[in-house]
């Protein structure tokens, strides 16, 4: 991951619903915005979840297909071996990093072929020790969602982790809320700095509101990577799209991002930048004289203005001048300089 820029991992997931012409466009649209990543989802339903298992209420209403079993659901957006090659060569094309991740032991080693330079788990598999594991075995840096957890089960899961190896340096943390679309008042966006105090590590932010506004704010607060839903259109059918932003949403949150990330890059020291130090005489002012003043006159408040520009004698020190005597004739609207006085 690149520490000096924010990681934008931009997740199709399953938005592809099944058709590969969809996954292709999806690719293209994360590197027409700029994502360094763009993200899918590799998973068997039968490794994952159980035939019995009902979807989860924003599941039902975003499908609205009658069929409430998560099992027949994710079955049908399972993503065809034979698509993997194709979709690894798109990105290529479209100079996007292709990433996907994996939800069972056996998706992790399918994918660890494709040598991913990290491995991104989901907020469910927090608490799935084997498979915690498992991925700590593959000795690459990890990036965490965590959705649903305590500050405690985090911990749990980075113990597993440093106790196999990886160095506390080679993970992230991402604060999430595991609901689409998650409610604003639900963010609790200061979670993620508490993430950071608490448990040392680097930290970012999974989002799933609507809109852009609150990854960008994440950015502004520290966040070193950002993960959010994007789809081709959210009037799709599919557990995600209704979270998900549209193609031009996308643009605009990784150009704002690209921009906080300028903004908040300085070194932190009040001083005039480089591009406004030029106007500073234009915008401040300087003593200039009230009304003509012969030679010998001493100054007082009454005789002197403050008027732009500013390149005169500030009026901060104003106290410097009053009680001075005039060594020239003077007339009003005149800048003072030093020169112009004398005890």
């Amino acid at each position: 991951m690149n520490k000096k820029q924010v990681t934008i991992i931009a997740e199709a997931g399953v938005n592809h619903n099944g058709i590969l012409e969809n996954a292709l466009q999806l690719i293209e649209v994360a590197a027409t915005a700029g994502a360094d990543f763009v993200k899918f989802q590799t998973f068997k339903a039968n490794k994952i979840v159980s035939p019995t298992a009902m979807k989860a209420d924003y599941q039902k209403k975003n499908m609205d297909d009658g069929d409430n079993s998560q099992y027949n659901m994710l079955k049908s957006l399972e993503i065809p071996d034979f698509w993997y090659p194709l979709l690894l060569a798109h990105c290529k094309k479209h100079a996007v990093q292709f990433l996907s991740t994996g939800f069972d032991e056996e998706s992790i080693d399918f994918l660890e072929s494709f040598d991913p330079p990290f491995y991104k788990i989901p907020s469910g598999e927090l608490t799935n020790l084997p498979y915690l594991i498992h991925i700590a075995k593959k000795n690459k840096p990890v990036i965490l969602s965590t959705g649903m957890a305590t500050i405690e089960e985090i911990n749990d899961a980075i113990n597993v982790f440093l106790k196999y190896g990886i160095e506390k340096s080679k993970i992230t943390v991402l604060h999430c809320n595991t609901e689409y679309p998650t409610p604003m008042q639900d963010v609790n966006l200061k979670a993620m700095l508490h993430i950071q105090d608490i448990l040392g590590t680097q930290i970012g932010y999974s989002d799933h509101t609507r809109g852009i506004e609150i990854p960008i704010a994440a950015v502004a607060l520290g966040a070193c990577v950002i993960e959010k839903h994007f789809t081709l259109d959210t009037n799709m059918l599919g557990p995600d799209h209704a979270a998900s932003l549209t193609p031009t949403e996308l643009i605009s949150m990784v150009a704002a991002i690209r921009n906080v990330e300028l903004a908040i890059d300085g070194d932190g020291i009040k001083q005039p930048s480089p591009s406004e130090s030029k106007n500073i005489a234009i915008a401040r002012k300087s003593i200039h004289i009230n009304k003509s003043l012969n030679k010998g006159h001493t100054i007082s408040a009454q005789d002197l203005i403050m008027l732009r520009p500013g390149n005169g004698i500030s009026p901060m020190e104003m106290e410097k001048v009053i009680g001075k005597k005039i060594n020239r004739d003077i007339f009003a609207g005149e800048l003072l300089t030093f020169k112009d006085i004398s005890e």
